[in-house]
């Protein structure tokens, strides 16, 4: 296994440990820790891809690896926020249902494409979504953070 598909297997390895810190209200600093996790695992994403190009190290395996890790993380992420309120429900039921419609559809596309020997790169508009996610999401946990850690001083 080369280094990009580990460094996408450790970001699907890393999301329950993710999950795990921002649920654990017993952990003073659990959302902090948690914030860190999903930061690492970001940047392992950007790494992967970059480090597979870069030295012709792409596998079909990197290709199943990758946007499944993406996806996992990503998800993850925006249902926890969905979950503890973050983003008030129904909006951020409504949200959740379509980023990830979208990523479910767009997925469809790309098997459907792979499967007639065609390659869907992501374009500049999914890299820029990704972006906007990696930055949006850390700081909505920040906010949850801030706003549990409120809370509890007032109760």
């Amino acid at each position: 296994m080369n280094l990009p598909n580990k460094l996408s297997l450790s970001r699907i390895i890393l999301i329950p440990f993710f999950i795990f810190f921002y649920l654990a209200e017993f952990i003073p600093f659990g959302k902090i820790l948690a914030i860190v996790i999903f930061v690492i695992a970001s940047i392992t994403d950007m790494l992967d891809g970059k480090i597979a190009r870069k030295y012709n190290l792409v596998t079909n395996l990197g290709k199943l690896l990758d946007p499944i890790a993406d996806k996992l993380l990503v998800v993850s992420g925006l249902l926890l926020v969905v979950v503890d309120y973050t983003i008030p429900h129904p909006a951020g039921v409504i949200i959740a249902i379509i980023i990830i419609g979208r990523e479910l559809l767009i997925s469809a596309f790309r098997q459907i494409a792979a499967s007639k020997n065609f390659v869907m790169a992501a374009d500049v508009y999914g890299k820029l979504k990704t972006i906007t996610q990696v930055i949006a999401l850390p700081l909505l946990f920040l906010l949850s953070y801030l706003i549990y850690t409120n809370f509890r001083t007032k109760t």
